[in-house]
């Protein structure tokens, strides 16, 4: 796909998809509920996959969660607690990605999980819950600073537990606006949960049918950010649907563009994003994504292309996702003249030396990411996206989008 843009203020309205970190886990909860509604669903892939296959577990020994990786996790999780027996598995790229410590854990809690090609990965054949004794909770203990999405899968069918359970998180915690998202709307699907330090304890019982209302996305908002920090000074987009006390921990994107020039003003339903001023030159501060990494590809192409270097800590689930996006990241940037250096000990520096973009093609590596991080730079020049079909899985009217707001776009034959 060609991308380009015309000149002049970049402004209007953008239609953001809802997020698909709540849905998925509202669906979920949902399901284990019995009943219930959920509005403003995404068509993002992930939350109309998660959506299907619920549907077609008790029809079906088969399942496949494609590319999802919250599909997958929270999937086995369900599928565990409620007996269901069958296989579960995904795309190539799914199978690399590894699956043991939710297995591990879920066969203590007494279900029966197999590994179905190389173990620790899916796919994954399930025989069935064993229940073991319900006069105390199940106990489990797992490291703070695995994939949140583990944690989240546990505790959501806490509940379903024989004795329901007492999860104990090892060392520092990660992620944990998503682990508090979980708990969140547990609590909103009538369960009691109790968080003491890194305890989190949830008694046995049921979910009980609620209606839930989804927000839009932060993540995605993310984009329309990097949008308005790469565009003349005086740029500005609406985004409805987004709010101030959001259970999403991606709404740090706010604070953060901050330091690229987007000043962030609430509104009653949504957020306006306006560019200011060049600020001074100051050095920004070290950038922590441990709680936010889906935004690190955001601002490592946006501190590139303002040559405003920045360091960044927190980046080490970016190995395990769609694909190795710090090394994707690497090899993009080093073709419009930026980089993102290792400075060891979990430390990276995105920087550039003479960015400029003249007509380059971006791989996206099977990532949806890696299309919509790098897609802004189209306001400094002409740039080509390599499979931009890949935006289904979270935005899928991304292109759509742009389109609207001015951008000329064409696709490759």
């Amino acid at each position: 796909m060609h991308l380009s843009w015309p000149g002049g203020l970049l402004s209007g309205t953008a239609q953001l998809p809802a997020s698909k970190s709540e849905a998925n886990r509202a669906l979920i909860l949902r399901a284990l509920a019995g009943g219930g509604k959920v509005d403003n669903l995404s068509d993002a892939n992930d939350t109309q996959l998660m959506q299907r296959l619920l549907m077609e577990v008790p029809n079906t020994n088969v399942l496949d969660a494609e590319d999802a990786g919250t599909v997958m996790r929270f999937l086995t999780a369900y599928l565990a607690v409620t007996g269901w027996k069958g296989r579960l598995t995904g795309t190539a790229r799914a199978q690399e990605r590894p699956i043991a410590v939710l297995v591990e854990a879920l066969r203590q809690a007494g279900a029966v999980i197999n590994y179905l090609a190389n173990e620790g990965y899916p796919p994954l054949e399930f025989a069935g819950f064993a229940a073991a004794d319900a006069s105390e909770p199940t106990e489990l203990s797992v490291r703070g600073d695995i994939s949140s999405q583990y944690i989240s899968a546990l505790l959501m069918v806490g509940p379903y537990l024989p004795g329901g359970l007492r999860l104990t998180l090892t060392g520092p915690i990660g992620s944990r606006p998503y682990i508090e998202m979980t708990l969140a709307l547990m609590r909103q699907f009538g369960a009691q949960v109790s968080a003491e330090s890194d305890v989190l304890t949830v008694p046995p019982g049921q979910y009980r049918p609620t209606d839930y209302v989804v927000e839009s996305d932060w993540s995605a908002a993310s984009y329309w950010y990097s949008l308005v920090a790469l565009a003349s000074a005086g740029s500005e987009i609406t985004l409805p649907g987004l709010r101030r006390e959001s259970l999403q921990g991606d709404q740090a994107i706010a604070g953060i563009m901050t330091h690229f020039g987007v000043k962030t003003t609430f509104l009653s339903d949504g957020v306006h994003l306006q560019q200011q001023p060049p600020a001074p030159q100051q050095e920004i501060p070290t950038l922590d994504f441990t709680d936010c990494p889906d935004l690190a590809q955001t601002v490592a192409v946006v501190a590139a292309a303002l040559t405003r270097p920045v360091e960044m800590t927190g980046l080490e689930s970016l190995r395990i996702k769609e694909t190795d996006r710090i090394a994707a990241l690497q090899m993009e940037l080093a073709k419009f003249g930026g980089d993102l250096r290792d400075l060891g000990e979990g430390r990276f520096r995105a920087e550039s030396n003479g960015f400029s973009v003249f007509e380059q093609s971006v791989a996206t590596y099977h990532d949806h990411r890696m299309a919509m991080a790098f897609a802004p730079l189209a306001l400094l020049g002409p740039v080509h996206i390599q499979s931009p079909g890949v935006v289904r899985k979270s935005y899928p009217q991304y292109w759509k989008e742009l389109a609207k707001i001015g951008f000329s776009i064409s696709e490759a034959a």
